[in-house]
């Protein structure tokens, strides 16, 4: 497949801009970036939003997409959060956008926009990135950048485009930060936390004023994460017998990105036992379109699929969409006549990934012990990085618990199991697959607001609290 052969004359483009843009002031930038409206958007929205450039290495010409939109109410007031999606290799603006936490979903047109009601930026302003380099609409005019991304650069790069970010955004500087994401940003959140936590120590007058983070159904350690798969896969019947102890046997010590021939060879047997289902999502139907399937039967190296109801496409609505000229136009992205098509995932950075650690254990108790606010919530009918794989590795941190395992509630339901560590809590959010949001909006709409609150999950007795408080206050008002 072509690898971005538009990026240069793409690189021109913005680049003539960028100069453009340095010559004024960040207001005039920021109108600039600023999108009025969204093809297909049948609908008026309260808060601003914004979408462009930022380039973050000047000799090469890497440049990373943005989508920023304010809080719906009072934006001013509000945390700025930063949403990154993993893969690695796959789109922000594709998932966590377009049919996870954003307010712009795609309609089963492809064509269409709505608005979703669970949107985090009713809560807080959302800041969406395309990273690294080679995802999404972020681009290089130096081809070989595709093939040569990692950890490592992905992390600097990330940091960059918040400096720069920020300059053009000066009233967010100061503002109390967070990170989310999910999947493989599970190395992306808190690599991106500790270069920011290390650039603060140096720089004591830092525009950085990072609170927390939190991932989700995120790739943390890889042993940890292959036993708990391969627990969590022969738990639910999915797999035989044999296929659980060879997995065992050929993967406990293997890398998660590069693994053996063996391993993967043993995983692929996983998934043809598993038949045609949602790895991503084991008791929710599959998308039966053409190709969507067949990535199921190989590794878990991109990340899965709101709708007004549970649509499995998303994924395909959102490939179409984000082709159209129009919307590429809208959202300030540089089109030219070459055959070259957006895609919600890029395999050549994918395949071409270079450094992975086997773990970021490590930089969680580093984090941890910066005092750091550090949630890690886990989705429970995923088969990817299932629950049990993120338990096994938050055991692995040896935490002191601080508070017991316990239901969770929403209106009146149990939405999850949650337990606080010292430094650490781990909510469940019960019946969600691998993207959370995704599955359970609402519940997702939930964590979103405790996290930022920095409160536990409510309890039974605080929802029956709750609600006799309730009652007593429309009593008094009938007296």
């Amino acid at each position: 497949m072509p690898i971005w052969n538009w990026g240069f004359l793409l690189f021109v483009f913005v680049s003539v801009s960028s100069v453009a843009l340095s010559v004024s002031d960040p207001i005039t930038q920021q109108k600039l970036d600023q999108v009025s409206n969204l093809p297909g958007q049948s609908f008026n929205v309260d808060f601003a939003h914004y979408a462009g450039y930022v380039t973050v290495n000047e000799e090469s010409g890497r440049a990373l997409f943005y989508w920023l939109t304010e809080a719906v109410e009072d934006p001013a007031s509000k945390p700025l959060v930063l949403w990154l999606n993993g893969g690695p290799g796959c789109s922000s603006i594709a998932y966590g956008m377009a049919e996870e936490v954003g307010p712009f979903h795609v309609n089963k047109d492809g064509k269409s926009v709505y608005l979703n009601p669970y949107s985090w930026n009713t809560v807080a302003n959302l800041l969406f990135l395309d990273s690294p380099v080679g995802v999404g609409y972020s681009y290089s005019n130096t081809t070989s950048d595709i093939l040569n991304n990692g950890d490592k650069r992905t992390a600097a790069d990330s940091l960059q485009f918040l400096l720069n970010w920020l300059e053009r955004f000066p009233q967010f500087k100061g503002r109390d930060f967070y990170i989310a994401g999910e999947s493989y940003a599970g190395h992306y959140v808190p690599q991106l936390s500790q270069a920011i936590v290390r650039y603060n120590k140096e720089n004591t007058k830092s525009p950085i004023n990072l609170k927390g983070y939190m991932v989700g159904n995120a790739l943390t350690d890889d042993y940890s994460d292959h036993v708990g798969l391969f627990q969590f896969m022969w738990a639910a019947g999915l797999i035989s017998d044999q296929t659980y102890k060879k997995s065992n046997e050929l993967c406990d010590k293997e890398s998660f990105i590069h693994p053996s021939r063996e391993c993967d060879q043993i995983v692929d047997i996983a998934y043809e036992e598993m038949g045609n289902i949602d790895a991503y999502s084991i008791f929710t139907p599959p998308c039966t379109a053409t190709g969507v399937t067949k990535r199921l039967l190989r590794r878990w190296h991109k990340v899965g699929h709101i709708g007004q109801s549970y649509d499995p496409c998303t994924e395909q609505h959102s490939t179409i969409y984000f082709n159209l000229p129009e919307v590429q136009n809208a959202l300030h992205v540089f089109h030219s006549n070459t055959s070259r098509k957006w895609e919600t995932c890029n395999n050549a950075v994918n395949l071409n990934w270079k450094d992975s650690p086997i773990s970021v254990l490590d930089v969680h108790q580093e984090l941890i012990s910066s005092g750091l606010r550090v949630w890690i919530f886990s989705g429970d009918t995923d088969a990817v990085i299932p629950v049990t794989s993120t338990r096994y590795s938050i055991d692995a941190l040896k935490l002191p618990t601080v508070s017991p395992w316990r239901a969770w509630y929403d209106d009146g339901q149990v939405g999850g199991w949650t337990q606080g560590y010292e430094g650490l809590t781990f909510v469940t959010v019960r019946g969600a697959g691998h993207e959370v949001p995704l599955h359970k909006p609402k519940l997702a709409l939930v964590l979103i607001k405790n996290f930022l609150a920095g409160t536990s999950m409510a309890s039974f007795d605080q929802v029956i609290e709750s609600k006799t408080s309730a009652s007593e206050q429309i009593l008094k008002e009938l007296e």
